[in-house]
């Protein structure tokens, strides 16, 4: 399975994007949610600061607090918590519920509403825990059946954008 985040727009503490399965090349981009993280930084801050652009593999993770969390709170439905590994300079990156940048730490959190991060300075997702499970349950199957799974997160937001007005 293939996926991308596509970030397209930079506030001052968020970045909102959208994320794409992008497997069946022929088809093109399947939309399955809207995301937020943190702010892009030339030198990183613990905790406040989106991961580089690049392509990731997630694996399933089923140790530490949010799979702990996650397994009280979603039952049956968890089974390890989406984790982007082998991101240089990061650790523990997940794919989870949250609602403003307030609730990642460099991690991608997925919802089915957004809004403008240009209005609203710690940007804002909505339906998060309903986009979660879906988005769960449809990558989760691909690990589950022990196929690859890679993440791209490609950058449409800053000066060095591939897109120019």
């Amino acid at each position: 399975m293939d996926l991308e985040v596509v970030r397209f727009s930079s506030g001052s503490d968020c970045t909102n994007g959208i994320l794409f399965d992008v497997s069946n090349r022929l088809d093109g981009r399947k939309f399955l949610c809207y995301t937020l993280e943190d702010e892009q930084r030339e030198e990183k801050v613990k905790g406040e600061t989106r991961i580089p652009a690049g392509s990731y593999e997630i694996q399933i993770r089923d140790t530490g607090g949010f799979h702990s969390k996650y397994s009280k709170r979603f039952g049956d439905l968890h089974r390890g918590m989406l984790h982007v590994t082998d991101v240089p300079g990061f650790e523990y990156i997940l794919i989870h519920c949250g609602n403003t940048d307030e609730h990642t730490a460099g991690c991608l959190l997925v919802g089915d509403s957004q809004e403008n991060n240009q209005i609203k300075k710690d940007g804002f997702i909505g339906r998060s825990t309903q986009a979660y499970k879906r988005v769960y349950e449809y990558i989760m199957k691909s690990l589950e059946e022990k196929e690859s799974v890679v993440i791209t997160y490609i950058d449409f937001d800053g000066p060095s954008s591939p897109i120019t007005c």
